[in-house]
Formats: C-alpha cells, sequence, structure tokens
C-alpha cells in the first residue's frame, strides 16, 4: 500500500504487521477515520498468515488481509496472489496493493442506491440522498464488482510491464466475510477450502473454487475457439497447458490468470469465477492457499494440520511447513513457493474448546 503508514504491534498469541488504507495511524489494529487495517503477515484474533519461499531465486506469492474492510466492523478481506513466469513476483505484489482497495471502492458504489425526494414547497427539485444498502446487495452486484475489478486491474498491469513481462501473470483467491455471507473471487488454480464440523465431530472440507485449468471442458473449448492449443509437456503428462498456435512458449497450467498477455488472445481471461456461501454454526474456517499448497497435500490433509495447531497463531505456518516437507519427501530440491490465510468463523473460546 504505497504511501500507507504502518505499524507492528504485540498481543499474547496476536501479531499485527499493518497498515493504514486511509493513511493515518492505526491503533491496536483499527484505523480511528474508517479506513482498514491492512496486515501483510502475522496473525490477529480470527486470521494467521505465513509464506514461505520455495527453490526459486524470489518468492512469487503474496498475501494480504484487509480488516473493517469498506469501512464495515463486520467485513474482512482475504486474498492470496501466485505470481508465475518473468516477474510473476512483481504481478503478485501489485496485485495484494491495489486490487483491494479497487474492489472496496466498486462495492462501496455498488451499496449505494439513490432515493430521490421532492421538495414538498415547489415540488420541482430534487435531491439525491446515498442509502447503504450492504445487507441486501445482491448476488450480481457482487459478482459485477468482482468482474469489473479483475478486469481494470488486468489492464492496469499490461500499461505498467516491458517485453521482459509480457509472459508473466498471477494467480488470486480471495474472500469477502461480511457477517454470515462468504463472497469468493477465484482466478487461476490457488484454492479456497471451508472447513466444517459434522454433527459425529468429523471435520470435512469443502472446497469453495474450482481450479480453473485448461482440464476443464468448458475452459478448454473457449481457448480452442480461439485460437490456443492444449497439451501436455513429456515431463508432466498429466499437467494440461495452454500455449499460442505452434506450441510457442510459454505453455500456462492455468485457464484464467491475471497477466500472460501473450496468451489473452488465444483463450486466457482474467474473468473471476465469483461464487456466494451463508455460513453455519458448523463452519469452523476457511483456509485460502497457493497451488504449492495443494499440490501436495489433500483438501482433508489441510483442514486438519490446521485444526491440529495448538495456537490460531501458528495455524498457517504449521500447514506451510508440512506442505514443504511433503514437496521434499515427493520431489526432493524440488520445492515451489508455500502461502496461506486461515480465516477463523469463531471467536477463540470457541476454538479453544473444540
Amino acid at each position: 500500500m504505497g504511501g500507507c503508514c504502518s505499524c507492528s504491534g504485540s498481543f499474547v498469541d496476536k501479531v499485527y504487521d499493518l497498515e493504514c488504507s486511509c493513511k493515518h495511524y492505526i491503533d491496536y489494529g483499527a484505523c480511528k477515520h474508517g479506513g482498514a487495517g491492512v496486515m501483510l503477515r502475522g496473525s490477529s484474533e480470527f486470521v494467521s498468515m505465513f509464506s514461505q519461499k520455495g527453490s526459486k531465486e524470489v518468492n512469487q506469492d503474496a498475501l494480504t488481509v484487509w480488516k473493517d474492510f469498506t469501512g464495515k466492523k463486520d467485513t474482512i478481506f482475504c486474498g492470496v496472489f501466485d505470481g508465475h513466469g518473468p516477474l510473476g513476483h512483481k504481478f503478485a505484489r501489485s496485485l495484494r496493493e491495489k486490487l483491494p482497495s479497487k474492489l472496496s471502492a466498486s462495492i462501496k458504489q455498488s451499496q449505494q442506491k439513490v432515493v430521490k425526494h421532492t421538495n414538498d414547497t415547489d415540488g420541482s427539485s430534487h435531491s439525491n440522498v446515498y442509502v447503504e444498502d450492504d445487507q441486501n446487495m445482491s448476488f450480481s452486484s457482487w459478482e459485477g464488482s468482482f468482474t469489473r475489478c479483475f478486469n481494470e486491474m488486468d489492464e492496469e498491469l499490461i500499461k505498467n510491464i516491458d517485453s521482459k513481462g509480457f509472459g508473466g501473470g498471477s494467480t488470486a483467491v480471495t474472500v469477502i466475510k461480511q457477517g454470515d455471507q462468504l463472497i469468493i473471487g477465484n482466478l487461476g488454480d490457488s484454492r479456497a477450502v471451508l472447513c466444517r464440523r459434522a454433527h459425529d465431530n468429523h471435520l470435512v472440507p469443502v472446497q469453495l473454487t474450482v481450479d480453473l485449468t485448461p482440464n476443464i471442458p468448458s475452459e478448454a473449448l473457449r481457448i480452442i475457439n480461439c485460437g490456443g492449443s492444449i497439451f501436455s509437456l513429456k515431463e508432466q503428462p498429466s499437467v494440461k497447458r495452454i500455449w499460442r498456435p505452434q506450441g510457442a512458449r510459454p505453455g500456462l497450467a492455468m485457464a484464467r490468470a491475471f497477466g500472460n498477455f501473450c496468451l489473452k488472445d488465444y483463450g486466457l481471461i482474467a474473468v473471476p469465477d465469483v461464487s456466494y456461501r451463508k455460513l453455519t454454526e458448523q463452519d469452523e474456517f476457511v483456509v485460502l492457499a497457493s497451488d504449492g499448497v495443494w499440490d501436495v497435500l489433500t483438501n482433508s490433509e489441510v483442514i486438519n494440520i490446521v485444526a491440529s495447531a495448538p495456537k490460531r497463531s501458528m495455524a498457517a505456518n504449521l500447514l506451510v511447513n508440512h506442505a514443504i516437507k511433503a514437496w521434499r519427501r515427493k520431489y526432493g530440491s524440488k520445492v515451489d513457493d508455500c502461502t496461506a490465510i486461515c480465516l477463523f468463523l469463531k471467536d477463540q473460546t470457541v476454538w479453544t474448546q473444540s
């Protein structure tokens, strides 16, 4: 968040690394001027975050959490961005810094409806009064805000890269929790999974997003219709990739992504898959993570690792460490960047009892 002031504070089992989205001082994670508290790492009462570089030279993942998103006390934004290709880390960081503020502004605009009042004195003059209507915002409005902001962000990215970055890009998995509502916006193959506690106390994973890859028939059809090619490398026969005609590199294992402008004429799009879920008492937490985690751990393994953490503040760190070890067991020195956000849906006392 360029130009924002930042501060850090330590509490029992809580570590904040916060910035103020409205450029004012943050007092214990809350901006006195109504701006969102922006977390870049660490943990808070409801969130645990962690990212670790793999075997690459630089960590191409980025993550952020915005508390009091859109200025609402019951609203929180979480986002994980997984860069790839040349300058992938710059794509991910740019998304972390700019996408949440764009989305917040768009949602605020959608939440306002104009009510016209007629002046009783002469019956001719009118004034526009903006009334906030966030709790009744339709799904189509949420979807419109996500789609509009993702497209605007993609257009902005292309204006700020050189030829070296033309083949790079980033995924994005984002979640907005507003009261008992979850709105999910996904682009690429990062993933969000919900943990539910069944009546027999068994933990059940619920995948909230679809991995948007060329393996999906509808995605493949769009790519083929746009003149793109789909095939796998010999060394990765199970991974289908989108290619330019005649197999010109780079090949991308995603059907949707920010950037990768060399593939945008051949079926790659930056349109997010937006979905909605109403939370219940059985819902425990949500895990957002880059594909470095999901490539080596199943959904069930992930939620059980998070649930096994002795403290919430340790959950994301524990999960990423398990993923790193799984990479080393399966692939030796080859390790992907691993990033995770654990968003807890109940207060601390309930988690401790569980």
